[in-house]
């Protein structure tokens, strides 16, 4: 079971609502989800995306800065289409997929292509375990050693908890 949360953050507290990811299929898109539900342009929204017991995560948006992105196992989350939206490339560290079909093209004069090692990893592979940005949350007093102990079926009520909106989030579940 999948859950998505908006937490957004404005100057009389937090404000917390369910969103449906139906119509998102990219980071830029969930980010722009995010920044429509804030009060203000300056205002900060935390999206929470989960599956109950196998992996959550979260996304920062502050106004209209990149989004920041924090997975708790790559592994799973790849294997689910709302997870795929927060594994980007940048986020994985690979290079964006070439637009371009020439650069595609195996041009470095080789007959066979180039030689791989068979130890080599894929470049589609995803780490298993935590990806991203740990700390996303630290101004707000949840440190990245804290993101990092949170589990799946808790990590949204203990960041609720911290920040103080825990009723708010209950009220929409």
């Amino acid at each position: 079971m999948y859950f998505a949360a908006l937490l957004a953050r404005t100057d009389d507290g937090w404000e917390a609502s369910d969103t449906e990811l139906d119509e998102v299929e990219t980071l830029d898109e969930l980010a722009e989800l995010a920044r429509e539900s804030a009060a203000s342009d300056d205002d900060t929204v935390l999206v929470y995306v989960g599956q109950e017991g196998a992996w959550f995560g979260l996304v920062r948006v502050d106004g209209e800065d990149d989004p920041r992105v924090f997975v708790s196992d790559g592994t799973r989350a790849k294997r689910s289409a709302y997870g795929e939206i927060l594994l980007t490339d940048e986020l994985l560290g690979r290079e964006p997929e070439a637009a371009d079909a020439l650069e595609q093209l195996d041009l470095d004069g080789t007959e066979d292509g180039p030689v791989e090692d068979d130890d080599s990893v894929s470049p589609d592979a995803v780490p298993s375990g935590p990806v991203g940005e740990a700390g996303l949350l630290a101004d707000f007093g949840i440190d990245a050693v804290t993101v990092l102990k949170l589990t799946p079926d808790d990590a949204l009520g203990d960041i609720a908890d911290a920040l103080g909106c825990a009723e708010l989030l209950e009220a929409i579940r």
